[in-house]
């Protein structure tokens, strides 16, 4: 039978959601790969238990996750269910609906009633929850109003199937008409999931960050290594074991260019002058900004799960460094 760690609130920060009084761990972790149907089922309880031992009160999924849906929650549910369930009260649970889900015209792309409740209460069904604590809509459905969304959100609150509601994938402009929409009707919206690292600053160009800091919301960052490439073992260019080996899409898609080589390594040895690696510089980049609530990891192993929460004890990154980190690799 699982004991978690009696120590394991001694090192992790936890800050706070915006205006909100709802905490998340400094690092988060999100399920989106290696958690679904081809994943060995010891080492993500590893992970998961590992994690929870390390502070990570926070678990970040989405209807989608698999590679076949709903996967992910599926042995999430079952990892809670035999070891976490007792701790049910400590743990913050996400989960999200907006992309392809099933056939027909109420599982695709979405924001609609239908859609997200109908998802809601499958996924509450495979994890085996009565609610989940955040439920996001997952991207930005020009075919449904916002208003739409926003009375399914409030709906969804008020019959108790979640306690907090979020967006992910959203500009700052229409996460501000968003906002509006929540506030006529009363909904906790509280926070927004992006992708944000060194490598991609897209928050800081379309608005989003500087709205959230402007209406008290939360931010928490996913894909802070830019699929791998501000880790060590992209110091030495791409490894053939990676996924953007030979994948021309993918290097277009994270902005994998003739310059980022360089970029890398030159981020890497900044990461040795300070004796840590450079996943942890990452991470540590993201924290400095005081927008960011959480950074949300997704891994492959223990051993790369530990690397990152130990992030938070490295010493803070000093203004002469957050400045040569955008010398390096500025914002476009």
């Amino acid at each position: 039978m699982y004991k978690a760690n009696d120590g394991r609130y001694g090192t992790m920060p936890y800050n706070y959601c915006g205006k909100s009084g709802l905490a998340l761990p400094a690092v988060s972790v999100g399920l989106w790969q290696n958690f679904g149907d081809n994943a060995d089922y010891d080492e993500m309880k590893d992970i998961i238990l590992t994690a929870f031992d390390m502070g990570v009160t926070h678990f970040d999924l989405a209807n989608n996750y698999g590679p076949a849906p709903g996967a992910a929650e599926i042995n999430f549910g079952k990892i809670f269910k035999e070891n976490l369930k007792p701790y049910r009260d400590e743990i913050i649970i996400s989960t999200k609906a907006g992309y392809e889900m099933w056939d027909g015209p109420y599982g695709g792309r979405g924001g609609s009633r239908k859609y997200l409740t109908a998802s809601l209460n499958q996924s509450l069904q495979r994890m085996g929850l009565d609610y989940v604590d955040i439920f996001y809509h997952h991207c930005v459905t020009p075919e449904t109003p916002l208003e739409e969304t926003a009375l399914c959100m409030s709906d969804i609150v008020r019959q108790g199937k979640a306690l907090y509601a979020g967006i992910s994938n959203y500009d700052g402009k229409t996460m501000g008409e968003m906002d509006k929409e929540c506030k006529r009707f009363n909904v906790p919206f509280i926070i927004n999931q992006n992708r944000y690292s060194i490598f991609d600053r897209t928050v800081e160009q379309n608005g989003l960050k500087k709205e959230a800091k402007a209406k008290g919301k939360g931010v928490i960052a996913f894909s802070p290594l830019a699929q791998g490439q501000l880790s060590d073992k992209y110091a030495n260019g791409i490894p053939e074991n990676s996924r953007l080996y030979n994948n021309d899409a993918l290097q277009k898609k994270t902005g994998y260019d003739s310059q980022r080589p360089e970029q890398i390594k030159r981020l890497y040895q900044m990461a040795q002058d300070r004796g840590q690696t450079l996943s942890q510089l990452a991470i540590q980049w993201l924290l400095a900004k005081g927008e960011v609530t959480s950074v949300l990891v997704g891994v492959h192993s223990k051993a790369q799960l530990v690397e990152n929460l130990t992030a938070v004890t490295c010493p803070p990154l000093t203004q002469a460094e957050l400045d040569e980190i955008d010398k390096i690799a500025p914002a476009e």
